[in-house]
């Protein structure tokens, strides 16, 4: 038996970090450029926008992408990043209504 090098399997390891990375602030230019327009949406349509640009590749006006796959857990969990950086709030009486 021949092992691989330990050193192949980091560098597999951090071009997959660095991936979702990628995907990651991706995600979260969509939800702040969406909701920058919007100024306050519902967390579902919000999550149903941002699938449907990440399915079509479109970050905004005139902005291109390439398209990738994104579930609506990758989108809750970027919308909890940006919540407990501060660039997102809920609605006191609404919690489910996101605003920029």
């Amino acid at each position: 038996l021949r092992l691989l090098p330990r050193q192949r399997y980091l560098r597999v390891e951090r071009a997959e970090v660095s991936a979702l990375e990628r995907k990651r602030n991706v995600l979260c230019c969509l939800i702040t450029r969406i909701l920058k327009v919007e100024k306050q949406l519902h967390i579902d349509n919000l999550v149903f926008r941002v699938i449907d640009a990440c399915q079509k590749g479109e970050l905004g006006p005139g902005l291109q992408f390439l398209s990738f796959c994104c579930h609506s857990v990758d989108v809750l969990s970027c919308v909890l990043h940006l919540l407990n950086q501060g660039y997102l709030r809920r609605q006191e009486e609404r919690p489910h209504v996101l605003e920029y």
